[in-house]
């Protein structure tokens, strides 16, 4: 695999520096899923629990590269005709009735109706060639032949039915249309190809074989700092660690929806937004919301706030 920004993918710490310059603050593994994937020309399946970065990585990627995102976002039901392609059923249509108004031009010499059916067949050939067909985000992908990144966002919400849909494209970027024959991505730019699962089921064996694996778990305190100096610089030190260990002691406790990192970068926005110098029990009850996104779980920590709110004062 070639790609133009290759430079930025010659070695494990070029790539780190690349998605820090992004704001992206990648781990060793994440750094060096990326450098494997790249040189052994294999797609990585990312898993992981909601909201831990592991779309953005895809983004970040493309971005760092100067190359298209093409996203395929997986859900119950999906098949090939919104995944791989489908025929323009309206410009066959429009063809068809020229095809009537010129039937007499198109059977002119013929000569019995093997003749006929003859030349028909030539004339009908072209209503199932590529003019007529609507590339969907996996075909797309394929025919990029600049390369890309394409993003096949949640596949566990998929059908396994979808899964054995994506074994052709995984193995050896390519894929095989019935009417026209098999597409072959370009040797030279194969498109850089990232899975994200949220782990709602399990994957099958043949998906996870043809994939690089990479598991990416909620940060720990050192690391969600970082990210949100990266994404939300103006903080205040002293702050910024409070609201991190406030998060990390929330991941501790039993509830429906752990905030994510995105909520810790929302909640030091708004912490940002109300002028607050540090983290106090009302402020953080008023404040719940941006965190948690069900009721059961506000009230669960309502009840507990001015313990975990003194604990994370007491930890920065």
């Amino acid at each position: 695999m070639t790609i133009q920004n290759d430079e930025k993918l010659q070695s494990i710490e070029k790539i780190r520096e690349g998605l820090e310059e992004l704001n992206y603050i990648p781990n060793d593994q994440i750094a060096t899923a990326v450098f494997l994937a790249y040189h052994l020309d294999k797609p990585i399946l990312i898993e992981g629990p909601p909201g831990v970065g592991k779309t953005e990585l895809a983004k970040s990627v493309a971005q760092m590269l100067e190359l298209e995102c093409i996203r395929l976002q997986c859900y119950e039901g999906l098949d090939e005709s919104k995944a791989i392609y489908e025929w323009k059923y309206g410009k066959q249509l429009l063809y068809t009735q020229v095809l009537k108004e010129t039937l007499s031009e198109i059977l002119d010499g013929a000569k019995g109706l093997n003749d006929s059916v003859a030349k028909l067949h030539d004339f009908g050939d072209i209503f199932f060639s590529e003019q007529f067909l609507e590339p969907r985000p996996l075909l797309k992908a394929i025919k990029k032949t600049q390369g890309c990144v394409l993003l096949i966002d949640e596949v566990d919400k998929s059908d396994h039915e979808f899964e054995s849909l994506l074994l052709e494209l995984l193995s050896d970027y390519q894929l095989s249309i019935p009417e026209i024959g098999t597409i072959q991505a370009n040797p030279e730019r194969k498109p850089l190809v990232f899975l994200t699962s949220n782990n709602t089921r399990e994957i099958s064996d043949a998906l996870k074989r043809r994939c690089l694996h990479l598991y990416i778990p909620f940060p720990d305190a050192d690391l969600e700092g970082q990210i949100v100096n990266a994404r939300v610089p103006d903080i205040p030190v002293y702050l910024r660690k409070q609201l991190v260990a406030f998060i990390q002691e929330l991941r501790e406790m039993d509830l429906k929806k752990v905030p994510a990192i995105s909520e810790t970068i929302d909640w030091a926005k708004t912490l940002i937004l109300l002028h607050t110098e540090s983290l106090d029990a009302d402020l953080v009850r008023q404040t719940l919301n941006v965190i948690l996104k069900f009721q059961e779980d506000i009230e669960t920590v309502q009840a507990e706030v001015q313990m975990l709110t003194n604990k994370a004062v007491k930890e920065a």
